[in-house]
């Protein structure tokens, strides 16, 4: 049962090629499918035209392994289409969306003490406080996290990872990197997702207990379901509409890590209100990752 969760984890944490993340992007954590999702859903939703997808595929992409990454992308596109996308297609035909959001909602809830953390450590301390409050009323009026009744009494979901700390502490991206199975990623983001897979307190208690150990891999894989299937016509409208899908896909993991990193704040705002960057500003090839 463990080699074959582990197996199916590999694949199905970012198969759409990051097609395309949640957090193994949970397999390692912040499911970086979850990101590239939620960034090919808003930006389709948006009708982004052609000319801007080409438009962004020509400014700086920090991409020098741009010929390895294609590559991988490639084979991320092939895994998906034969595997992750077909079993996201049956989760969406058979649940019905009530029961899709309660699985999303659990698996937020689960991720609370990860969030807690990276808002502490970034300084935030009223995100920090949203997030404790989110996981009391889930916990406890949303049954364990089932349902999001957090949300509805006006409190919106936030999500923060190790890379973002890291990024809020001055440490550079390093290069674009498409990893295998996990899709859109870089240096930074890599060490942050280890480091979370390996010190969520959620995965720290099963990997510990013999018979259950295979825990955070269920999670991993359904998460990654989940967040494929939300993302299929999304997705699919996108690669469509794309002069160069691979670009397109690059260009909004970018953007929308940045996004994160400054919680949604202009250009011009601190990231956080209580660190200064200053203090800890490490040089960009502080982290020499290569997959």
């Amino acid at each position: 049962m463990r080699t074959l969760a582990i197996l199916l984890s590999s694949t199905i944490l970012l198969g759409a090629s990051q097609a395309g993340s949640a957090s193994a992007g949970e397999v390692l954590h912040r499911n970086q499918l979850a990101q590239t999702i939620e960034i090919a859903q808003g930006q389709s939703d948006a009708g982004m035209a052609q000319a801007d997808l080409a438009q962004m595929a020509g400014e700086d992409d920090n991409d020098p392994l741009e010929g390895l990454n294609r590559g991988v992308f490639e084979f991320n596109r092939v895994v998906d289409g034969l595997l992750i996308k077909p079993v996201a297609q049956i989760y969406r035909g058979v649940l019905p969306q009530q029961a899709q959001d309660s699985v999303r909602s659990f698996l937020r809830n689960l991720r609370s003490p990860v969030i807690l953390v990276n808002d502490v450590l970034q300084g935030d301390m009223d995100r920090a406080g949203t997030t404790i409050s989110r996981f009391l009323v889930n916990t406890t009026l949303g049954i364990v996290g089932l349902f999001d009744v957090a949300a509805e009494l006006g409190i919106p979901f936030h999500d923060e990872d190790f890379g973002q700390t890291l990024a809020v502490w001055g440490v550079g991206e390093g290069p674009y990197l498409m990893l295998p199975i996990l899709g859109p990623s870089n240096p930074r983001d890599v060490v942050g997702l280890t480091s979370e897979w390996f010190l969520d307190p959620v995965n720290l208690y099963f990997t510990n207990k013999r018979d259950e150990d295979w825990v955070p891999w269920a999670r991993a894989i359904t998460r990654g379901i989940d967040a494929r299937a939300r993302s299929i016509d999304a997705l699919d409208e996108l690669e469509r509409t794309s002069l160069d899908y691979y670009a397109a896909i690059r260009s909004l993991y970018r953007q929308q890590r940045a996004n994160d990193i400054r919680n949604n704040r202009s250009e011009g705002e601190p990231v956080a209100p209580s660190v200064s960057k200053a203090a800890v500003t490490l040089p960009d090839d502080v982290v020499s990752f290569r997959k």
